[in-house]
């Protein structure tokens, strides 16, 4: 029993295609790497001649191939496993060669540097994987609430209708069930055993606006007390009923959405706490990239660049090969670097707002043909970390609209701090377009980043306002209380 479970999780490898992928091409790399009256094609002669390489030092780079799929398939081990395998391949070639030492150099990086590609790899795989996991979260967190809002809507409406002085004429058998009152209760009594003091007072501004023939906001909220004395919140739809073209009385629709305003608030505080789980994992990653592996290619860049001068034995062919993998792993650097920033601006967390948007202004103007301009008004404040990264990942995102869709010149970041509220316009004038009426259009039609937006907004109590028009630019306005 103990050996068939020491043999297993190796057949399990020999099964996996990825396994047998790296041996062929360790394979299919190692006997010409030996057998040097295999000739390569003359495309691949002329292409390592042209880069300034032998065809060794060629050779041993296309090692690194299986090593990155080794990260990428296996994880650290795979890479570490992969890698060694490889010098063994490569260093009694090396060790054979007229030159040794040099060799034996390319080799060793080589190992390296096919190392810190591999795990790099495995990193962003990872991330990647992360971020699909947390989208799915949150799509399944929208399906449950247009599931719920389906089923819903497909209920029956409480309906009652009562006089100008409030007592209740008429109502059918949902107002029971929402009331607990029966229907025959129901017609004995008057609306303001069941409305507080506060949903009185609106339901005279409502009832004076519909008299005087003014538009009403519809339909709108109330709370309603029921016969066990729980409260309820009900959406009214009010309408008045003629008689010989007098108001006689006013008709009322509700729907029950207690229910559903703890559903909204619940998925908000979900919503609220996968995004900033996203945001910590961020935070973590460019934290990880920035202390671990760029460090650890600074460290391998320098001791390259040490081996490259110090090196007496080396070729001006080897020297000239080191130099080459010293820039590719300073290009690495780099690229890791716009990596961290792009997950997480440190911009944000140690100088606060407006610099982070500054930033996002000279990076849209240096990457495309698109003017950005920071504009302050007020005199700038320090807000809650919550709601910098809110107001950052809006204009983060807005910008990339602008960037992706709008086919602007100019864009502008307006920071308008005044008495109490903080105000973030992000606009541009570019081919505008129209916007759809609702939340549920815009999910209908694609607009995921801008339902993204909204509900970054909502999660720290603020408004988005989008403005847009064809030919007429469009604005993103978030406003925030503080």
């Amino acid at each position: 029993m103990t050996e068939r479970l020491r043999i297993h999780p190796l057949m399990g490898l020999f099964r996996k295609p990825s396994f047998w992928l790296i041996v062929i091409s360790l394979a299919l790399i190692s006997i010409p790497h030996y057998v040097t009256a295999l000739e390569h094609p003359d495309f691949i002669s002329r292409l390592y001649s042209a880069l300034g390489l032998d065809r060794d030092s060629f050779e041993r780079i296309l090692f690194l191939a299986p090593i990155v799929w080794g990260g990428l398939f296996f994880g650290r081990t795979g890479a570490i496993t992969t890698s060694l395998v490889a010098v063994g391949l490569m260093l009694p070639h090396a060790a054979a060669s007229t030159a040794p030492l040099g060799n034996s150099l390319e080799v060793a990086a080589v190992y390296v540097v096919g190392n810190v590609l591999a795990l790099t790899f495995a990193a962003l795989r990872s991330e990647r994987e992360r971020r699909t996991q947390l989208e799915a979260t949150q799509g399944k967190l929208r399906q449950s609430e247009e599931r719920y809002r389906s089923i819903y809507e497909n209920a029956l409406d409480a309906i009652w209708l009562h006089d100008l002085d409030g007592n209740i004429t008429a109502a059918n058998l949902s107002s029971e069930k929402l009331t607990g009152y029966s229907v025959k209760e129901l017609p004995r009594m008057n609306v303001r055993t069941f409305l507080s003091e506060e949903s009185l007072h609106m339901a005279s501004q409502v009832r004076a606006k519909l008299l005087a023939r003014e538009p009403v906001e519809q339909p709108y909220e109330q709370q309603l007390t029921r016969k066990d004395g729980s409260v309820a919140i009900i959406q009214l739809v009010t309408s008045l009923v003629f008689e010989s073209g007098r108001p006689v009385a006013f008709q009322h629709i509700a729907r029950d959405v207690t229910e559903q305003k703890r559903l909204q608030d619940n998925l908000r505080f979900y919503t609220q706490q996968a995004t900033r789980a996203q945001e910590e994992e961020r935070k973590r990653i460019s934290r990880e990239l920035h202390d671990d592996t760029i460090q650890a290619l600074v460290v391998i860049s320098r001791q390259l660049d040490i081996l490259a001068s110090s090196g007496k034995d080396l070729t001006g062919e080897s020297r000239e090969r080191l130099k080459q993998i010293w820039e590719q792993t300073n290009s690495i650097m780099d690229e890791m670097r716009r990596l961290g920033r792009d997950l997480r601006p440190t911009s944000l967390d140690h100088l606060g707002l407006l610099p982070a948007l500054e930033w996002l202004a000279s990076d849209l103007s240096d990457s495309s043909q698109i003017m950005t301009t920071v504009n302050l008004v007020g005199k700038p404040r320090r807000l809650s970390e919550e709601a910098e990264l809110v107001l950052y990942r809006i204009a983060e995102e807005a910008l990339r609209n602008v960037q992706r869709h709008s086919q602007a010149v100019e864009a502008e970041i307006k920071v308008e701090f005044d008495a109490g509220v903080t105000r973030v316009t992000v606009s541009d004038n570019g081919k505008g377009s129209n916007l759809p009426g609702t939340i549920s259009d815009l999910v209908r039609d694609g607009k995921l980043g801008l339902v993204a937006m909204q509900e970054r907004a909502l999660s720290v109590g603020g408004t988005l306002t989008i403005k847009s028009q064809p030919g007429s630019g469009t604005s993103i306005t978030i406003e925030l209380p503080g």
